[in-house]
């Protein structure tokens, strides 16, 4: 049938799925976990809530509000945008709090939604409209819960509820619906330590990714320097339209001026990007039947790592998958909006796939990890908008990227740079494999049983102790060494 999936219900069969008023292929088709012992979401819930639909800016006007994009993994970051429309009693409703689970409750890739995360510490932080909220009553923990979401089981579940069209969409309403298997207290309480553990090296993570960016910062004398404020600029014909064909009030601003010219005022020089990076412009054609990894947008986090890609045969990727990446590339998102989507690739991703969307970038004078961080800086990002033209899509054209000016860096700043930013990718892997040995402890409890999940954990804690005996340095006076947190876990 063409590649289609198709099966024959006899309705005698889908009756008990009624009770739900689906008769779609998709709720049909999808695939459940077998639970022995669950309850419906309605029985976990404590609270839910929406976030909200105010405009949101880029000015640091008013609150902090999450958005999907400030989702690493099972936490939350610091949010990029602010909300300046919402009243202060609107914000005390809205702010999250530790033990919080947010979903993603819509969005157009069916992937993203019913992603969860948890927060771990109280914040001054709101939320976007496209996730909601929820806390658990005591049946099952916060951590616990998103653990199961994010599973297989989990998953399975949430996508066989998911109501597909434009935008794909898990309310309030359909969580109530799915199933929640019921755990005992002793697996549930290694879950909770398993996330502790990963939400410790994630804190790290994000550690040695900030001394990176403030070592950057003092070596190009931006740290505590912004630029003008001012909002008007008076050009003459021959330094505007006539140099770079462009009129829009946007361009002039005075910031964007004063962040190229403090660079251009580096004490070792620079030069523009076109001559300090190559830009890889050349298109691959992937081969219809061969599996490819394929890294968009959505899949960039906020600290230049590449959270997940989609895995899918040539035939079945988008026509914008034409761009193949290499270790150390860096993929700069060019499309207003998603400029801060920045990542270094490292040898997970090595020949993926990624979309035209990005400016894929390397140097032979600046290594890879300097250039994330630069890329990533305040200045980089305003410089990155200032480039950006259209109408109904708009993005940064190769010829305004590509004559950005990029400063000198001597080499032994450079590779301190990288020192941290190879740690702090380090800690994140660790952050990485915690989750993802609660994920499977979770699966294996449910396919099997608890005490054979709980032997297995203790088995892989084992393993990962002496995996990272090495590699105590990654803490580097900071803080205990992760392998000490291993062993905690694993003693219990």
């Amino acid at each position: 049938m063409g590649g289609l999936s198709a099966a024959e219900f006899n309705y005698a069969n889908v009756q008990g799925e009624s009770e739900f008023n689906r008769y779609e292929a998709e709720f049909l088709l999808c695939g459940r976990a077998r639970l022995n012992n669950f309850v419906s979401g309605e029985k976990i819930i404590d609270f839910v809530q929406y976030g909200t639909s105010e405009e949101l800016n880029e000015g640091g006007r008013g609150y902090p509000t999450l958005r999907l994009n400030e989702i690493d993994g099972c936490f939350i970051q610091e949010p990029v945008k602010h909300c300046d429309r919402i009243k202060p009693d609107e914000f005390n409703a809205l702010r999250l709090r530790s033990g919080d689970v947010l979903i993603c409750r819509t969005n157009g890739n069916p992937r993203l939604v019913g992603k969860a995360s948890i927060v771990m510490e109280d914040t001054e932080v709101a939320y976007a409209s496209y996730l909601f909220r929820l806390r658990p009553n005591g049946l099952i923990s916060p951590a616990t819960l998103v653990t199961y979401l994010n599973a297989t089981s989990g998953r399975k579940e949430i996508e066989r509820f998911t109501l597909l069209g434009n935008q794909a969409n898990f309310s309030p309403a359909k969580f109530r619906e799915i199933r929640i298997p019921v755990f005992s207290k002793q697996l549930i309480q290694r879950i909770d330590e398993l996330l502790a553990a990963a939400y410790y090296a994630h804190k790290l993570a994000l550690s040695f990714y900030s001394d990176a960016m403030e070592q950057l910062l003092d070596v190009l004398r931006l740290q505590n320097w912004q630029p003008s404020n001012s909002n008007s600029a008076i050009k003459k014909f021959s330094d505007s339209f006539s140099a770079n064909g462009r009129l829009d009030a946007e361009y002039y601003q005075p910031k964007y001026d004063a962040w190229a010219e403090r660079i251009k005022q580096h004490p070792a020089g620079f030069a523009e990007l076109v001559m300090a990076c190559q830009i890889k412009e050349e298109n691959f054609s992937p081969d219809e039947a061969q599996t490819y990894l394929y890294i968009e947008l959505a899949d960039i986090g906020s600290h230049g790592n590449v959270m997940g890609a989609t895995k899918d045969v040539g035939a079945a990727l988008p026509t914008r998958a034409r761009r193949r990446v290499s270790v150390g590339d860096v993929v700069v998102s060019s499309i207003e909006g998603s400029l801060q989507s920045v990542a270094l690739v490292t040898a997970d991703y090595d020949n993926a796939l990624c979309s035209t969307g990005f400016y894929v970038v390397r140097s032979d004078t600046i290594n890879p990890e300097t250039l994330l961080v630069l890329f990533k800086s305040e200045a980089y990002q305003d410089l990155f908008k200032q480039a950006c033209t259209g109408t109904i899509l708009t993005a940064m054209p190769r010829e305004f990227f590509g004559c950005i000016p990029v400063p000198v860096i001597d080499s032994a700043v450079q590779q301190i740079i990288a020192e941290k930013i190879q740690a702090s990718f380090a800690a994140r892997r660790h952050s990485q494999q915690h989750i993802e040995l609660a994920k499977q402890t979770v699966e294996r409890a449910i396919e099997s049983n608890e005490t054979e999940a709980l032997e297995w954990l203790q088995e892989q804690l084992v393993l990962l102790e002496v995996s990272e005996l090495g590699n105590h340095e990654i803490a580097q006076g900071k803080a205990k060494p992760i392998a000490g947190v291993v062993q905690r876990l694993r003693i219990k």
